[in-house]
């Protein structure tokens, strides 16, 4: 029988949601130091949520797909403004959660395996466009999400450009030319004793995204651009 793989962020609900309200999972980063992500983030309430989010969920319509719903706090908001939202997540413990919380249709499983259904908006939040990996995975995951988009569907998507990461005190960007792109990080993380293996997560600028978008069929626009190069934008099947 093959031994489960490692689900720390699934774990990490799962332990919050039955009372361990100080659960934290640890982040390793390629590009940065350890970093610590209390659990409780990803319980938090529309209010709680910073006001890129809240905006992007203001933008959802129709049949809406949570990619990456986590413990589902982003498709509950959702609901209770009446829209039809199903929570894709790959994590069991995660769904387990979600449903537990009240989330009305759960679907776990792997965005890029699964038999593709129809929906009016495809929601990305918490820079949920690192599901393509690196650049060069880009392009399949857009074609993979028109495989997911009803026709006059959007998605709506959160990055932003991390350059900041590799800037200088004198306000100079040290980044190779010729290396891969500044965006592409690899992540590894632990809660307790289950660590998952590295993972590639990208980041992306709002007018590199638009370059892949178009090239993949789609219009890109701009929604959203707040001060700490966080942003939304929407895409839509041209």
């Amino acid at each position: 029988m093959d031994k489960p793989q490692p689900d720390p962020m699934g774990a990490g609900i799962k332990a919050y949601w039955e009372g361990d309200k100080e659960a934290t999972i640890t982040v390793y980063s390629d590009q940065m130091e350890a970093d610590e992500l209390p659990v409780a983030y990803l319980f938090r309430t529309l209010e709680e949520m910073p006001q890129r989010e809240q905006f992007a969920l203001s933008e959802a319509k129709g049949r809406v797909l949570d990619i990456g719903a986590g413990a589902g706090s982003h498709a509950l908001a959702l609901q209770e403004k009446g829209l039809a939202v199903t929570a894709l997540e790959i994590s069991q413990r995660a769904c387990e959660v979600q449903k537990a919380r009240g989330v009305k249709q759960v679907l776990q499983g792997d965005f890029f395996t699964l038999e593709p259904s129809s929906h009016d908006t495809l929601l990305l939040l918490m820079n949920g466009i690192g599901l393509a990996g690196t650049l060069e995975g880009l392009p399949a995951f857009l074609e993979t999400c028109s495989k997911w988009l009803a026709p006059g569907g959007q998605i709506l998507l959160e990055s932003s450009d991390i350059l900041y990461l590799y800037e200088d005190e004198d306000g100079s960007v040290l980044i190779d030319l010729n290396g891969p792109y500044y965006g592409e990080l690899t992540y590894m993380m632990e809660f307790e004793e289950e660590r998952s293996a590295p993972f590639p997560w990208l980041f992306i600028s709002f007018d590199l995204l638009q370059q892949y978008a178009e090239e993949a069929g789609f219009k890109a626009e701009l929604l959203l651009q707040e001060e700490d190069d966080h942003f939304i934008a929407r895409l839509t099947l041209a």
